[in-house]
């Protein structure tokens, strides 16, 4: 069952499953963001990590080559080159209970664009600012605005608490801050 903009606020007011908390939709001016009737609509960071091919490195999830991006900060916007890929992280911070887990899903505004959000599901247990993966899919190069939103977090209910949480398996992308490369498990750790 999803979740209704009621039911997200008493969670998000009982243990912060979502600070800062936009009560409302917030969308003169701004790609919009807040809570929706069934959602919530998450908005992006100011920090990015634009993939580059500058240093001709490859891109490996087992061997992440920091020299693959070039880091942004700033007020206004982000862009991202023709047919690239940018790394980026939520403003919000997320708290999962036991019972839930997520669907997110790119706002309409950026797929008009030709820009694709990828973000994996936030499991049950899980909590921190989410990693955004944008890619541009454009021969043009693309805007991504600050602090505004991008993408939507359905929350799915479960009909119990799952067994063992992402928490409890100490999953390797709990309590993420900033943005956070690929990570893999040393071998008998």
């Amino acid at each position: 069952m999803v979740l209704s903009d009621i039911e997200i606020r008493e969670r998000c007011h009982a243990m912060g499953m979502i600070e800062p908390f936009i009560e409302r939709q917030v969308g003169e001016g701004v790609v919009s963001y807040g809570l929706s009737s069934y959602g919530y609509d998450f908005r992006v960071a100011n920090e990015f990590k634009v993939f580059s091919n500058v240093n001709y490195t490859a891109v490996d999830p087992k061997a992440f080559d920091e020299n693959a991006f070039v880091d942004i900060t700033t007020d206004d916007f982000c862009i991202v080159p023709p047919n690239s890929f940018a790394l980026a992280r939520t403003v919000e911070y997320f708290r999962i209970p036991r019972d839930i887990i997520t669907v997110c899903l790119g706002k309409s505004t950026y797929a008009r664009c030709g820009i694709i959000l990828n973000v994996t599901p936030f499991e049950p247990g899980w909590e921190g600012h989410a990693t955004l993966e944008i890619s541009n899919t454009t021969p043009l190069p693309a805007r991504i605005y600050a602090n505004e939103g991008i993408g939507q977090v359905l929350f799915l209910r479960g009909s119990r608490e799952c067994e063992t949480s992402y928490k409890d398996r100490k999953g390797k992308y709990d309590m993420q801050h900033g943005i956070v490369l690929p990570r893999i498990l040393a071998q008998g750790g």
